[in-house]
This record gives C-alpha cells, structure tokens and sequence, in this order.
C-alpha cells in the first residue's frame, strides 16, 4: 500500500517549460499520476482514467485521451458518447523530451495495462454489427493505445473455443470478445478444457457488446455506474483492471458444461431458444416471442433441489442428497462433443455432507443467475454478485397470464423479484430433475445455459444444434472467483 502523504502525492514527477500551441507553458507531471498545466485556463488531466497512450513523434509528445466536451474541459467520461482527442506539447531540450519520455512510459507501465490481445469478433451475432463496431469503435481505441492485437473472425460456432483450447496463451496479456454472450462463454470453456487449465483460467477476459443480450458486459459497466456501450466496454480493457468471476459447473455423467451467465428451464428457456428462428428481429425477438409463450403458457412437471445460503432455508422442503446424475448418452454423441477430455473437473466439494432442501412443481420457470443482468435490459438478478460463490435462482410456479405479463415488464428493472408468485433466493448447489409438460405428457422442455441449447426433451424445439446432455437430471455446483474478467473498477 502507499503510504505517501496526499502532499507528497500531489509533488512534482516532473515539472518543466514546454510548447504547447505555439506557447511556452508550465507542465507537471505529478505522483499520483495528474498533467497539470496552464493554458488559457488551468488544465488537468488524469493519465490512470483519460490517458489511453502516448506517441513520440520526433521533439513533440501526443497524449491519447478519451473525454467528454463540457465547457472546453477534458474530463473522464462515463457516458456512452465519449470521444477521443489528444494533448500535444514539445519538450524544449533533447534532454527534456528522453526525460518526459521515460518517465510517462514508467507511469504507464507501472498500470499494469495489457499490452498484446487476442481478439475475437463474431460477425454472425445479434444485429450483425461486430465488425462494424470493432473498426469504429475498438480499433482506434486499441491503437491510440498503442496496445498490439490479434483478430480472428469467427466463423462457426465454437470456433473461438477450439482456437482457445490449443492457443499458446504466453503471447497474450487477455482476450477480448467483441460479441454478445457466447463467445465469452466458448472461452471460459476452451480455457477449462485445457491441461493447463489452472493456469489458463487466470487469463484476464474482456467483452465489448455486439450481440443480441449483452448481459455479462452490461452487468460489468453497470456495477461501476457506466453507460453499456462499446467505447466504455473497450476502455475498461484498456485500462487493465480485472475482477474475479464465478464459474458454474452444469454436469451428467461425464459430461461438463461451464456457465457464466445463467441456466434456464421452462419459460425463459423455451422464449431465449425457440425465439432464434426470429433472429432476423435481433433484440426484439425476445419480446415478440414472449408475448406468444404467455398466450399458450406452459407448465412443467419435475423438482429441484438446492443447497440454500444463509438466509434462505426457509425455502422449501428438508432433502439429502441423491448422488451425482448420471445419463446414457449413443456412441457417436459422446465422440461428437467430445466428452472425454483433460481439464477441469468441476468443484471437489463434499456435496453430501452439505444442507438441500428441495421444491416440486409444475413450475412455469427456474432460472438460475450468476450476475445480475441477463441482457442490456433485463435485470434478471438484482442481488447477484461476480463472486460471492452462490447463484441466484429464480422460481415461479403458478401464476395468472395477466401477473405473468406484469412480472415479464418489470424485469428491466428488477422489481419482478419482489412480485409474490416469484420465489428469489441464493444458492450453493443446484439440482435439477426436468419432466414433461402438464397438458402435453408426450411434450417435453428446454434446458438452456448462457443462450445454448443445452438439452432438449421429446417432441420438442427441433434444431440442427446438438445439444450438450440428455433431457435428464442435471447437477450445478459453484466455484467462487474462478474466472477473471476486465472490468472498469
């Protein structure tokens, strides 16, 4: 920790006479890290927040910077319309230029900043704008940053994964995801497939949103009071900070899947999936979709069971645990996905000796949330946190269309969780038992996880994906902060 007093913090890096616009002015460079000079009026600039780089061409200095135009100020944006410009002085000696040089490169360096990334754009996603909005958007950010990148379209899905999953990852300081949710999750899972993968999983992840929910992004930039937008998406990489991610691991036999956003079952699922064949809609086919499962509402037989955190083992009925799933799943599907490989085993605790309560349906919706927001404008989960190691499951049994369709309109708030047909608690440990549809027994659901289609039962949403498990029993555990994220704070 520095112990500096803010006196001492404020005193000179560096102080000297340079050119700026054809003037000589006074310019300081202080220890906490301020350009400090005069110039019709008094200018500060905070190089850790406004500063994206510095170039040296020849005898003058360019400072890179992001700002917001108020009143002729530079001044760190959150708003989402932030622009960039850039400071230019000229150092009078040659002395003084290898000085200032040395010492803005210390600074910068001293940030802890990446320096080379790995970049995935998906083009395919959402509105299709992730080129778009890489050239217009990342692009010039990266550079005036002079930070070096990689770029690599993706072309199918888990592309992105098979590329992380052999990547040499010394040549990186993190990857950025220029796309909505899934390929961020096609990371997470290269990243834990790896024999390395204790190592691997420490490499910083960043997402800039270019998809149709956004939600891992929107819940980063809006923990720190930040505008969902590219430009803050991209900064918040730039600037290097990091936070931990919880990572939840679904499993059935031996078959893993990693999840960093949420599960589903029912409702939401059956809207997030069957809703894709009105992709062309982009973000409003959410809505349209949902409208039309409101109207032909569905209920599901099946059970869940769960290990409660504090607070919350009122919910619920006292249970023991039924040991870990197991399903029979053909030949050629386990070669498909490719179950037997290195990496990750899941979370080693001790399942059995934990507290479960459990809750039987027909339930309408499960939904379970690692971080608060499922897209830019559901807040799905307004108590989830990166990393406090549970997750937040929502569920709702029985309810009126018409409470159904007011809860549905709250969601972009959060205040659906305080409506009485919704049951909202935290959770260590999740087990879930999916059955058929109550007016259809022939029918059954959707199991979702992260917008993939992870199991699908019979005479169901039909599809060319193939999924990851059996419609069957399924089993969730939580491994606190296992993942690590750019975040701007």
């Amino acid at each position: 920790m520095d112990q500096r007093s803010d006196s001492e913090n404020l005193s000179p890096f560096i102080s000297d006479r340079v050119l700026v616009n054809g003037k000589v002015v006074p310019l300081t460079f202080t220890r906490d890290g301020k350009l400090r000079w005069n110039h019709n009026d008094r200018r500060c600039l905070d190089v850790e927040k406004e500063a994206l780089g510095f170039t040296f061409e020849g005898s003058r200095i360019r400072v890179n910077v992001v700002v917001e135009k108020r009143d002729r100020i530079l001044c760190f944006a959150n708003m989402g319309g932030i622009g960039r410009q850039s400071f230019v002085f000229e150092p009078l000696s040659e002395e003084s230029l290898t000085l200032w040089s040395q010492k803005l490169r210390d600074y910068i360096d001293s940030l802890g900043r990446p320096k080379t990334l790995l970049i995935f754009v998906n083009p395919f996603g959402g509105k299709k704008c992730a080129t778009k909005i890489f050239v217009e958007d990342v692009r010039p950010c990266l550079e005036d940053a002079d930070i070096q990148f990689t770029v690599i379209e993706t072309k199918h899905q888990l592309h992105a994964k098979e590329v992380v999953k052999t990547l040499d990852l010394s040549k990186y300081d993190g990857i950025v995801c220029v796309s909505g949710d899934g390929i961020l999750v096609e990371v997470i899972n290269g990243l834990l497939e790896r024999e390395d993968w204790s190592d691997a999983i420490k490499m910083p992840i960043g997402m800039v949103p270019a998809g149709t929910g956004n939600g891992m992004v929107k819940s980063l930039l809006d923990s720190a009071g930040e505008i969902c937008s590219p430009s803050n998406a991209i900064l918040a990489v730039i600037r290097g900070h990091t936070r931990s991610l919880d990572v939840a691991t679904i499993s059935q036999g031996k078959t893993r899947f990693f999840s960093v956003l949420m599960l589903a079952w029912g409702l939401i699922a059956d809207i997030d999936i069957e809703s894709e064949k009105y992709r062309w809609m982009g973000s409003a086919r959410i809505d349209f979709y949902a409208l039309q499962r409101i109207t032909y509402l569905r209920h599901y037989n099946g059970r869940v069971s769960f290990v409660p955190a504090p607070g919350f083992e009122e919910y619920g009925e006292q249970t023991s645990y039924s040991g870990e799933p197991s399903c029979e799943t053909s030949t050629s599907q386990q070669e498909s996905l490719n179950i037997q490989q290195p990496g990750y085993l899941g979370s080693d605790v001790k399942l059995e000796n934990m507290h479960w309560r459990t809750i039987s349906g027909p339930f309408v919706s499960i939904w379970l949330h690692n971080v608060p927001w499922g897209s830019e404008d559901v807040l799905a989960a307004p108590n989830a946190m990166f990393s406090d190691g549970y997750l937040d499951l929502i569920i709702v049994k029985d309810i009126p269309k018409l409470s159904l369709l007011s809860l549905l309109s709250k969601m972009n708030d959060g205040s659906h969780v305080h409506c009485p047909h919704v049951m909202y608690l935290k959770v260590k440990a999740f087990v879930l038992e999916p059955g058929a549809r109550i007016d259809d027994p022939m029918k059954e659901g959707i199991i979702d996880s992260d917008g993939e289609l992870l199991a699908r039962g019979n005479v169901t949403y039909k599809g060319n994906v193939k999924c990851y498990m059996a419609y069957d029993k399924l089993q969730i555990t939580v491994d606190q902060g296992l993942a690590t994220l750019f975040a701007p704070v």
